[in-house]
C-alpha cells in the first residue's frame, strides 16, 4: 500500500502531509482509555478554538480550496468544542471501543484530524485529494456530506474519509484486528512529535504489531 497527495492539492497546499501507520491492534472497550477520554482537556476556552494556530492552519487550509470551515467544520474542531462543552457539562463524550477512543484523544493531543480505519476495507493504494463536483463523504452517524473542494481519502472504491468525516465501509468494528491510522496535517510544524504520540497511543494502550510507516 502507498498513499499518494494529488498535484493539485499539494500545489495549493505545499505544506500538507499526512502521518501514517497500518498495524495489528487488539480491539478492546477498557477502563483505562475510556478514563483517557473522559480526562481529556484543552488549554482554552471556547472562544479561542478557532485562533489556536493547529486548527487554524486547518481552516485556513479548507479556505484556500474553498470550504467554509464554519459550515464544513473539521473533525478536530468539532470535537475540541465537544471536549469544552464536556468539562462544563454541557455535551458528553461517547466511547466508542479503544480503537476509535484513542484515535480521537490523539486528535486533542494533536489537534489535528485523526482518521482510523479498518485496514482491511481499504482497497489497495491511496489518493489524497480534492473532491470533485457531485461526490460525497458518506459521513458516519450524519447525512452526506458535499465533497466538492473538500480533502478526501480515495482507494479503488471511492472515497472512504476526509479531515472532517470518516466513513461507514471503512468503519471500525467489534471484528477489526488491523487498522489505518493517519494524522492529517496541514504544516509541517511538530511532525516528529505527532507522529511519535500516535506510536505510543496505539503501542501502549492497544498492543499495537508490527507497525509500518505509510508513505
Amino acid at each position: 500500500m502507498k498513499i499518494t497527495i494529488n498535484q493539485e492539492l499539494q500545489q495549493l497546499l505545499p505544506e500538507f502531509s499526512v502521518i501514517a501507520y497500518t498495524m495489528d491492534v487488539e480491539n478492546n472497550k477498557t477502563e483505562v482509555v475510556q478514563q483517557l477520554l473522559e480526562n481529556l482537556d484543552v488549554p482554552f476556552s471556547i472562544n479561542e478554538v478557532t485562533s489556536n494556530w493547529k486548527i487554524k492552519e486547518t481552516r485556513d487550509g479548507y479556505k484556500k480550496l474553498k470550504k467554509d470551515p464554519s459550515h464544513t467544520r473539521c473533525a478536530v474542531e468539532a470535537l475540541v468544542r465537544r471536549v469544552i462543552k464536556h468539562r462544563t457539562n454541557e455535551a458528553s463524550l461517547y466511547t466508542l471501543g479503544d480503537l476509535i477512543d484513542l484515535g480521537n484523544i490523539l486528535s486533542v493531543e494533536v489537534l489535528r484530524s485523526v482518521c482510523v480505519v479498518d485496514l482491511e476495507k481499504i482497497n489497495n493504494d491511496i489518493e489524497i485529494r480534492i473532491g470533485k463536483e457531485n461526490e460525497v463523504v458518506n459521513a458516519i452517524n450524519r447525512s452526506d456530506i458535499n465533497a466538492e473542494n473538500l480533502i478526501v481519502y480515495v482507494d479503488e472504491s471511492g472515497i472512504f474519509g476526509s479531515p472532517t468525516s470518516d466513513t461507514l465501509r471503512t468503519s471500525v468494528t467489534e471484528e477489526t484486528k488491523k487498522i489505518l491510522v493517519m494524522i492529517i496535517c496541514f504544516s509541517k510544524k511538530d511532525l516528529k512529535e505527532d507522529e511519535q504520540k500516535l506510536i505510543t497511543y496505539y503501542t501502549k494502550y492497544a498492543n499495537a504489531k508490527n507497525l509500518k510507516k505509510i508513505s
